[in-house]
């Protein structure tokens, strides 16, 4: 279970782009959930960014993962599956429920699912195709980091309206930075099928 919802992470954050291209057949209502998904996190916005700048702070997203080549394809999805998975587990406690709009953050976790089961179809398929794939466990741990930053910041900012604020600013910023990774992996995929 933990490694379907790792792989819902990382499918939102994989699909904020252009037609994702994995090597594998994604629905074409993978791409319009995964651009609600952004909508839906546009939409929560509560208070102008511009009133908390007290409260900005660097969540050092794992950007390397995202521009690096290093990455073999099941790597990358696990690393996208992960994102989708820590989003999801962030937005669904107590704490997020009692900040946003309960009618868009149930939209948002009901959507996220069903892009993750689109994403384990991918992953499995690049599982198998990469016999001798580098072991997946490191991209994970670097997401699960990454939130890890996020939580503590939550916790220090008593969850106040600004710091929530910031958090949705960056998981957005994070689904458009990964957007990277998405067109490497299509490329890659183009120039197997090329040769």
């Amino acid at each position: 279970m933990a490694l379907l919802l790792s792989l819902l992470t990382a499918l939102v954050v994989f699909s904020c782009g252009p037609a994702p291209s994995l090597g594998c057949d994604l629905p074409q209502n993978h791409t319009v959930a995964s651009e609600k998904t952004v909508d839906l996190l546009d939409q929560m916005q509560r208070c102008p960014t511009f009133f908390c700048l007290d409260d900005r702070k660097d969540f050092r997203f794992p950007q390397e993962m995202v521009d690096g080549s290093q990455l073999q394809k099941a790597q990358a999805i696990a690393f996208l599956h992960e994102m989708l998975q820590q989003i999801f587990d962030l937005f669904r406690t107590m704490d997020s429920f009692a900040a946003w709009n309960t009618t868009l953050l149930n939209q948002l976790l009901n959507g996220l699912p069903e892009q993750q089961e689109d994403l384990e179809t991918c992953f499995m398929q690049a599982m198998e195709e990469g016999k001798s794939a580098l072991p997946i466990e490191g991209p994970a741990l670097a997401v699960k980091e990454y939130f890890e930053g996020i939580r503590f910041y939550l916790k220090e900012k008593e969850y106040s309206d600004c710091a929530w604020e910031f958090v949705r600013v960056e998981i957005r910023r994070s689904f458009s930075s990964s957007t990277a990774l998405q067109e490497r992996l299509r490329r890659k995929d183009g120039d197997m099928s090329s040769s």
